[in-house]
C-alpha cells in the first residue's frame, strides 16, 4: 500500500505531529507499506525542498513547502508529489494551527478537495476546535466557531475514513453527523535498549516525573499537602524526589516554590536526548500529567510514560466539556483528594499494547482495508 501523510511542519524535534507522523511512517515501512510526508506549510523550511529523514533505520522521503508560500503554488507542488507518488491514501494529520498560525485555515478543504488522482482518503484529528470547555472564554468560542466549520467543510468535501485519539474528540465528530474511530496516541520517544531491561525500585525514595509542558493550574499545593499525609501514615518511610523532564515551561515556577515551601528534592533536566528521557522514565516509578484529565488521550507525555510502565496521576486544572461525561483511564488517576491518592500509590501497571507503535500502525491499516 502506498500513503502519503500531510501534515503542517516536519522538523524533527519541532513539531510533535511531524515527529508522529514520521515514526508511523517509518512503523509502516518496516511492514512492507511505501510512505511519503509532504508538509504543507513549514515554519522550519525557507525554500521548496525534497530530502531524505531517518528513523528507526528508515528513510522516508519528505517533501517541505514553506509556510511563506502562496496557495496557488503549494497546490502546483502538492498536485506534482501526486502526480509522482501516486498513493493508494492520502493521510491528513489535521491540526488547524499547523496550517494557519492564527488557527485558522478557511483555505485548506477547498484545497484539498481540488487535489487529483485515484487515492482515498484518511484523516487523523489530532486536534478539532478551541471554546469547546465550560470555562471558554468569548474570544476562544467565536474562533473555535470557524474552526469547527473548517472541520465540517473537511469532512463534507472528503469521503474519509476518520480517525481521532480521544472520546472528547470523537463525541463531537459524530455530533456532527459523521463516525469517527479511536486510533490511540503512541509515544515520539524511542525507547531506549537500556530502559527496556530496568524497573525502577527503590526503598528509600519514591520518584516522580513530570515529562514536557506542564499545564497551567494545577492544584499543586494541594497535592502536595496530601501526598505527605498519605506518606506519612505508610509504614514505609520514602522520601519524595520530583525530576522534570524537557521543555516544562513557565507553569513550573509554581512547583518549585511549593517544592521548596516543602523541602521536597528535585531536579530539572531541561532539554535532553531521547535516549536520555527513556533511561529517567525507567529510573521513576510514578509519572505525574498536568493535561486535563479528559485530554490525555492526546498527551505524547503520557503516551511516553506508559510505553515505560508508569502508573500516571492527573494533577490538573478542572476542564470540564458540557454533556460529555469521561469514562476511567486503565493506568491513569485523576487526582480530586486524598483518597485518590491512595488508590494509585497502590495501583501497579497495568499491561497493555494500547499505545504500541506497532499496534496502533497494524489499527491504522486494519482501518484502511
Amino acid at each position: 500500500m502506498t500513503i502519503l501523510f500531510i501534515c503542517g511542519s516536519a522538523q524533527p524535534g519541532k513539531d510533535g505531529v511531524g515527529d508522529y507522523t514520521r515514526r508511523l511512517c517509518g512503523m509502516l515501512t518496516t511492514m512492507g507499506h511505501q510512505t511519503r510526508i509532504l508538509a504543507l506549510c513549514d515554519n522550519h523550511s525557507s525554500l521548496y525542498i525534497n530530502e531524505i529523514q531517518e528513523i528507526e533505520g528508515n528513510k522516508i522521503v519528505v517533501y517541505r513547502i514553506p509556510v511563506s508560500s502562496s496557495t496557488k503554488q503549494r497546490f502546483i507542488w502538492s498536485q506534482n508529489i501526486l502526480n509522482d507518488f501516486q498513493p493508494d491514501w492520502i493521510s491528513l494529520q489535521f491540526v488547524p494551527y499547523s496550517f494557519n498560525p492564527k488557527g485558522l485555515p478557511f483555505w485548506l478543504p477547498s484545497f484539498l478537495k481540488k487535489l487529483k488522482g485515484n487515492h482515498k482518503w484518511q484523516i487523523m484529528f489530532h486536534e478539532l476546535w478551541i471554546g469547546m470547555d465550560s470555562g471558554a472564554t468569548f474570544k476562544s468560542k467565536c474562533i473555535g466557531l470557524l474552526q469547527k466549520k473548517i472541520v465540517l467543510n473537511i469532512l463534507k468535501n472528503n469521503n474519509s475514513i476518520i480517525n481521532t485519539q480521544t472520546d472528547l474528540y470523537q463525541s463531537k465528530i459524530q455530533a456532527l453527523g459523521y463516525n469517527a474511530q479511536i486510533l490511540p496516541l503512541f509515544s515520539n520517544i524511542i525507547k531506549s535498549v537500556e530502559s527496556n531491561s530496568r524497573t525502577a525500585t527503590d526503598e528509600f525514595e519514591l520518584r516522580f516525573c513530570v515529562f514536557g509542558g506542564i499545564h497551567y493550574g494545577a492544584p499543586v499545593a494541594k497535592f502536595i499537602d496530601e501526598l505527605k499525609q498519605v506518606l506519612s501514615s505508610s509504614k514505609e518511610k520514602r522520601k519524595l524526589n520530583f525530576i522534570f523532564i524537557g521543555n516544562c515551561g513557565v507553569a513550573i515556577e509554581e512547583w518549585k516554590k511549593v517544592f521548596l515551601d516543602n523541602q521536597i528534592n528535585f531536579e530539572i533536566t531541561g532539554f535532553v536526548t531521547d535516549s536520555k528521557i527513556s533511561m529517567l522514565l525507567s529510573s521513576c516509578q510514578y509519572g505525574i500529567s498536568t493535561t486535563p484529565y479528559i485530554l490525555n488521550q492526546k498527551s505524547g507525555s503520557l503516551a511516553a510514560m506508559f510505553d515505560h510502565q508508569l502508573p500516571v496521576l492527573c494533577v490538573a486544572r478542572n476542564w470540564t466539556v458540557k454533556g460529555f461525561n469521561q469514562e476511567r483511564f486503565l493506568n491513569l488517576v485523576n487526582y480530586q483528594n486524598i483518597e485518590s491518592i491512595n488508590e494509585f500509590i497502590n495501583r501497579k501497571f497495568i499491561a497493555s499494547n494500547e499505545n504500541n507503535l506497532e499496534s496502533v500502525a497494524i489499527k491504522f491499516i486494519k482501518g484502511l482495508k
